[in-house]
């Protein structure tokens, strides 16, 4: 009886550890989100998100849309478009941002995209691969705003120098909406964090 009792009290105690530790994840998850940086870097580098056929969701817009600001505000010389071909869809998320950039004014030299990456991690190393080939220093990582908590964390290991720039908008605007994300990125956060070789 003894023994199993306090399994049973150590698993409970393991239970509220877990519990605490998501609370915390969530809590930095939300402060990071409003982390903005007003520096001028050499590009925005634009997460993925889902197109629809032919042109951007309207949470991947959100972030285009931020992106083609910082560069008319000229916070940054040239703006990087990620994400490779979804189910059913006709084209990458990477063009889909650069068409989209190019019919708002943007040049197409200050355009530069890539088309394989099929989840954040991806993204981001793919885009290591074009600032590497580019010459670009500091570089500012566009999305919204709960997702820069994780964003930010692949950035650092990939070993972008980068600062954040989430979306002033974004299409999640109710309640349950902006819950779903956020215990989204309170798993894959953690799952990053105890399994950071498994992405």
């Amino acid at each position: 009886m003894k023994i199993r009792f306090r399994t049973s009290r150590i698993l409970q105690l393991l239970g509220i550890a877990a519990l605490i530790w998501l609370v915390i994840l969530g809590t930095q998850i939300i402060q990071y989100s409003t982390q903005s940086s007003n520096r001028t870097a050499d590009a925005a580098v634009v997460l993925g998100a889902a197109v629809f056929r032919e042109r951007p969701s309207p949470v991947f817009r959100e972030r285009i849309n931020h992106a083609i600001r910082l560069y008319q505000e000229g916070q940054v010389k040239a703006i990087i478009f990620t994400g490779g071909v979804g189910t059913n869809d006709q084209i990458s998320e990477g063009e889909a941002g650069r068409q989209y950039a190019l019919s708002a004014g943007i040049p197409a030299g200050a355009i530069l995209f890539e088309s394989t990456s099929l989840n954040t991690f991806q993204n981001l190393e793919n885009a290591q691969q074009i600032i590497t080939d580019q010459g670009f220093g500091q570089v500012l990582i566009v999305s919204d705003p709960y997702h820069m908590r994780r964003a930010m964390a692949y950035a650092e290991d990939i070993g972008i120098n980068a600062e954040p720039s989430p979306t002033t908008t974004s299409r999640y605007q109710s309640f349950w909406s902006r819950m779903r994300f956020l215990v989204r990125e309170i798993y894959f956060l953690a799952h990053y964090q105890i399994l950071p070789g498994l992405m």
